[in-house]
């Protein structure tokens, strides 16, 4: 059976190599975000009365659909105005940031989200399925048997499968999890849109119990105005009515594969996930040109038929 399930190995990474590059190399860049934003906001401070100025002096009219920070970049992001479809906003000056054509670190990230889940045309399901052959590829390592730690190509790519087999399988399992809409949380009322706060009034909400230099993004989805607030590195989310605001239940498959559950050793976790699968990706390739490039030597080493010994 080894002999079948390392062919069947070999040659479900070669056809899904190219997506599977692109899929992981985009993980990994995406692994460094919320790392950034934890480190950036412990030494923010940042009251809802400043935001609740910032939206008042930039949006009179309250036409603010939502709002992001990103404090790495010192930006207060208002969406809904402006004639681009939003405001960047620095926040130690208050004043409008008109970068131009300038690339920032957040379109990087806004870049590589969306190729990570729609690769280059809104391929969804070849992501879907990019996914579950990193699963299966998974599975046929395991199914071949206890590795042969060795100091050569093929022993390095067992012993990192082995020995960090529960990151290495986490990422692809609550991945399909995100994709398919398993949250393990339950279903989610939908606010009456009359019992929508404004972005304004949100904001004064929020800040009552807490400082806001920890908000990434709030805005409305699905019928609900939530907020992710980062608390200590753990990014939860809020859902905002004029009554109260009440935590929504752990997403722990969102969490966990984005490195937001935990804090920063669960940032970390998957920055080291990441790595591993482009280490795997790139041995197993190596092993696969280097055993193919050998097969053809040796056969042009053959003498021809019917020659004599």
């Amino acid at each position: 059976m080894k002999p079948l399930l390392l062919r069947l190995h070999r040659w479900t990474t070669i056809v899904f190599a190219v997506p599977l590059a692109i899929v992981i190399v985009t993980g990994l860049i995406l692994s460094f975000e919320p790392i950034l934003q934890d480190t950036a906001a412990r030494g923010l401070t940042l009251p809802a009365s400043r935001i609740v100025a910032l939206i008042a002096e930039h949006d009179p009219e309250g036409k603010a659909r939502g709002l992001a920070i990103r404090a790495y970049e010192d930006r207060l992001v208002i969406q809904g105005v402006g004639e681009g479809g939003s405001k960047d906003i620095a926040l130690s000056t208050g004043r409008e940031v008109d970068d131009g054509d300038r690339f920032m670190l957040s379109d990087l990230f806004g870049e590589s989200r969306y190729i990570h889940e729609h690769l280059l045309f809104d391929q969804r399901w070849l992501v879907t399925a990019t996914t579950i052959a990193m699963v299966v590829l998974i599975v046929l390592g395991l199914l071949m048997g206890w590795p042969r730690i060795r100091n050569t190509i093929s022993g390095w790519h067992q012993a990192t499968a082995w020995f960090l087999l529960p990151l290495v399988i986490l990422s692809p399992v609550t991945g399909l999890m995100i994709a398919f809409g398993v949250t393990l949380a339950g279903p989610q009322p939908i606010q009456d849109r009359a019992a929508l706060p404004s972005i304004r009034e949100a904001v004064e909400m929020l800040g009552r119990d807490r400082d806001l230099a920890g908000l990434i993004w709030l805005r409305n989805r699905g019928g609900r105005l939530l907020a992710r607030v980062n608390e200590g590195g753990r990014f939860s989310v809020y859902q905002v009515s004029r009554s109260a605001v009440r935590a929504s239940p752990a997403n722990w498959p969102r969490g966990l594969h984005e490195g937001n559950s935990f804090g920063l050793m669960t940032g970390i976790m998957v920055v080291v996930t990441s790595l591993a699968l482009i280490g795997l990706m790139v041995t197993g390739l190596t092993l696969w040109v280097r055993r193919t490039f050998l097969r053809k030597r040796h056969r042009n080493r053959l003498p021809p038929a019917g020659a004599p010994a």
